[in-house]
C-alpha cells in the first residue's frame, strides 16, 4: 500500500501535467518538463501513467502539413480526474494552512512569554 504522502506527491504530479496540458496541449515533452521544473523522465512517466489510465490521449500531427509534433488532449475522465484532483489538493492544503495558522498562533505565545519574563 502507497504511504499517504507518497499518494499526495503523485496525484500533485498528475494534476500539475493535466493542468499544464489543458492551457497548452502543444507543448513538447521538453517544454512541459521545464514548465513543472521537473526532469523530462519524470515528465515522459507521468504522461505514459496518465494515458495509460484513460485520461490522456497524444495526436500526432507530423504528417499534416500545418501542424508539428503531438497534441495532449484531456479526454473526457481526464477532465472528471482533473476535478476530483483538485478538490483533494485544495482540501489537503485548506487542512495544511489550518495546522500552519495554529502552530503560528503558538509560536507567538510562547514569544510573548518569552518576552514578559
Amino acid at each position: 500500500m502507497k504511504r499517504p504522502e507518497y499518494t499526495a506527491l503523485y496525484e500533485e504530479s498528475h494534476l500539475e501535467v493535466l493542468r499544464v496540458l489543458e492551457q497548452n496541449p502543444h507543448l513538447s515533452q521538453r517544454e512541459l518538463a521545464e514548465e513543472l521544473g521537473i526532469s523530462v523522465g519524470k515528465t515522459n512517466y507521468c504522461i505514459k501513467a496518465l494515458v495509460d489510465k484513460g485520461l490522456l490521449k497524444i495526436n500526432n500531427f507530423r504528417n499534416n502539413k500545418n501542424k508539428s509534433g503531438y497534441v495532449y488532449l484531456l479526454t473526457p475522465a481526464g477532465i472528471a480526474k482533473k476535478t476530483e484532483l483538485t478538490v483533494k489538493f485544495l482540501q489537503r492544503k485548506m487542512r495544511e494552512y489550518e495546522i500552519l495558522q495554529k502552530e503560528i498562533a503558538a509560536l507567538k505565545t510562547e514569544l510573548e512569554r518569552t518576552s514578559d519574563s
